[in-house]
C-alpha cells in the first residue's frame, strides 16, 4: 500500500488517520500489536525498529529477548473494528545479538525463505495456495480450569439440542446433528454475518472463493480463500482470522477455530489446496497421467505423504488437533492420495481439470497451526518429494479409490496412519526435519522450539483431570 514513511504520514494526514498500529505474528501464530501516532514514525521507526520482549512471543530467551520489529509499509490496511481511525501494518522482527539481523524463525521470514528456495532450486517460480477455513460461530462459551471445577459449555442458536427450548419465543429453525451442510436460510442462521465477515475480507485485500455453512449442526462453517503465495497467504490467513473474529464479536457472537469443540461433531479442518508454475506453465496437469494429474504432482504428493507424520506437529500442533484426526467423521486419518476422496490426507478434486486449476489438496492440516509455518513446512515437503523423485504408488500410499473408513479392519492395517497424539507427531519431527531445513528455510532452533512447546502444552493438558475420568472411576 505504501513505499515510504512520508507517503504514510501524507495519507493520514489526508485521511484523518490518528493511530499506527503495528502487528507481529508469534511462535504459535497469534497476532500481537504496539500503537503509536503517526507523528512518530519517521526514518528512524524504519532503520532501527521498535523494541520489544521476544521471550513474551516465544521466540527467545529471557536473558537475550532484546529484539525490534520494523513495519512492512506494503502491508497497509485500514482497521475496520477500532473506533479511532486505524493504520495497521505487519512487520518484520530482527534480532540485536551480536548484531541486527532479520530474526530466523519470523513466521515471515520463513515463507520469504522458502519463496527464494524454490526459486534457486529451479523447483518453480510461483507456488499457489488456497486454504479452507473451517469455524465455529458460537453464541456462547463459558469454561473453568481450577483445582474444584473442570467444564466448558457451548451453545449456538442453530444447533438441535435448542429444538425443545421453552423459555423464550422458538422459531424452531435448529440444524439436525450433522445436518449443516449447505442448509438454506432460515436455517442457515448466520448466512448474513458470514456475508459480512466475506465482505470485508474482500474491502481488506483478501479475495474470498466462496462460503457456506459446514456438516456440524451448531454453527460450522467454512470461508474458502482464492488462491496466493505462501507470504502472501500467511498474511491473508492471519488478517482472515482477526476479521473474522472480529466480525463475530461486532455483532455479539463469538468465533472458534477449535479442530473439535464438540463432541459427537464434525470438526474443523483447514484444507490447502495447491499448485506449481514455472515459466507461466502449470506443472500439475498431464491429460494421459492418474486423474489428470503430472509426475511431477505425483512425486509433490510422495513428499508430502512421506513426511505427513513430522508435518503433524506444525500443521496439527494442538492436543486438540487429535480429537480432530479420528475415523468417522470426514477428518482424514490415512496417509493416502486418491481422486475426489475426502477420507485420504491428499485429495485431487475431481471437478479441477483445466491445466491451470489442476491441483490436489492437503486435508489433514487446521487453522490452529501457525500458517506461515504450515505453509512453508507443506511446500517444503512436497519440494523434497519432487527433487528426489518420491513416487506415492512405489511407496504404498495408493492411489485408494474407496472409503477407507469403510474397509475391513485387516484393510485398513496395511494403511498408515497419522499420528494419534501431539507426542507422536513431535516424535516425528524429531526422526525427520532434514527437509525442512534445505535452503534454511527452517532452522534447527526453529524446529526444536516447535517441538518442545507443543511436547509443554500436552503436558499441561494431561496433568488436568477430565470431566469422563470421573463418569468412569469416580464410583470405584
Amino acid at each position: 500500500m505504501f513505499n515510504s514513511v512520508e507517503e504514510v504520514r501524507d495519507y493520514c494526514q489526508k485521511n484523518e488517520v490518528k493511530i499506527l498500529d503495528f502487528k507481529v505474528a508469534d511462535l504459535s501464530g497469534r497476532w500481537h500489536h504496539l500503537s503509536i501516532v503517526p507523528e512518530r514514525l519517521d526514518y528512524r521507526t524504519m532503520e532501527d525498529g521498535i523494541g520489544f520482549d521476544g521471550s513474551s512471543y516465544g521466540f527467545l530467551t529471557v536473558e537475550k529477548s532484546d529484539m525490534v520489529f520494523i513495519p512492512d509499509l506494503s502491508t497497509g490496511f485500514l482497521d475496520p473494528f477500532t473506533k479511532v481511525k486505524t493504520l495497521t501494518f505487519l512487520a518484520n522482527t530482527y534480532t540485536l545479538h551480536p548484531e541486527p539481523r532479520r530474526f530466523e524463525s519470523d513466521p515471515r521470514y520463513v515463507v520469504e525463505k522458502l519463496e527464494k528456495h524454490m526459486r534457486k532450486e529451479n523447483i518453480c517460480d510461483t507456488a499457489l495456495l488456497g486454504p479452507e477455513f473451517e469455524f465455529h460461530i458460537l453464541d456462547h462459551i463459558a469454561y473453568d480450569v481450577s483445582p474444584q471445577s473442570m467444564y466448558v459449555e457451548l451453545d449456538a442458536k442453530q444447533a438441535n439440542w435448542n429444538s425443545g427450548k421453552n423459555d423464550t419465543q422458538n422459531l424452531g429453525f435448529t440444524v439436525k446433528h450433522k445436518g449443516g451442510y449447505h442448509v438454506d436460510i432460515p436455517h442457515d442462521e448466520n448466512y448474513n454475518l458470514r456475508n459480512e465477515m466475506v465482505l470485508t475480507l474482500e474491502q481488506n485485500g483478501v479475495p474470498v472463493k466462496y462460503h457456506h455453512s459446514e456438516v456440524g449442526g451448531p454453527g460450522q462453517l467454512e470461508i474458502e480463500l482464492s488462491f496466493g503465495g505462501a507470504a502472501e497467504m500467511g498474511d491473508r490467513t492471519m488478517k482472515s482470522k482477526y476479521i473474522i473474529k472480529n466480525t463475530a464479536v461486532k455483532n455479539n457472537k463469538t468465533v472458534t477455530f477449535m479442530p473439535k469443540p464438540f463432541y459427537k461433531e464434525a470438526g474443523n479442518g483447514m484444507h490447502v489446496h495447491m499448485i506449481l508454475f514455472k515459466d507461466g506453465q502449470p506443472l500439475f496437469f498431464d491429460k494421459d497421467g492418474y486423474a489428470g494429474m503430472s509426475e511431477t504432482a505425483l512425486y509433490a504428493m510422495g513428499g508430502l505423504l512421506k513426511h505427513a507424520p513430522a508435518l503433524s506437529a506444525i500443521v496439527n500442533p494442538t492436543t486438540n488437533s487429535y480429537k480432530r484426526l479420528v475415523p468417522g467423521y470426514e477428518a482424514p486419518v490415512s496417509i493416502c492420495f486418491a481422486l475426489s476422496n475426502r477420507s485420504a490426507v491428499i485429495r485431487i478434486p475431481g471437478y479441477a481439470n483445466r491445466p491451470e486449476e489442476k491441483r490436489f489438496e492437503y486435508r489433514s492440516s487446521d487453522a490452529t497451526a501457525n500458517p506461515y509455518y504450515a505453509y512453508a513446512a507443506l511446500l517444503m515437503a512436497a519440494f523434497d518429494g519432487i527433487q528426489n523423485k518420491i513416487d506415492p504408488v512405489a511407496e504404498g500410499y495408493g492411489p485408494l479409490d474407496k472409503n477407507i473408513f469403510d474397509l475391513p479392519d485387516e484393510e485398513k492395517a496395511k494403511i498408515k496412519s497419522l499420528p494419534k497424539s501431539v507426542e507422536e507427531a513431535a516424535e516425528a519431527l524429531e526422526n525427520d526435519h532434514a527437509f525442512l531445513m534445505a535452503g534454511n528455510v527452517f532452522t534447527k532452533e526453529l524446529i526444536m522450539n516447535i517441538k518442545n512447546r507443543i511436547l509443554k502444552d500436552a503436558a499441561e493438558v494431561n496433568f488436568i483431570p477430565h470431566p469422563k475420568e470421573f463418569d468412569m472411576v469416580f464410583d470405584l
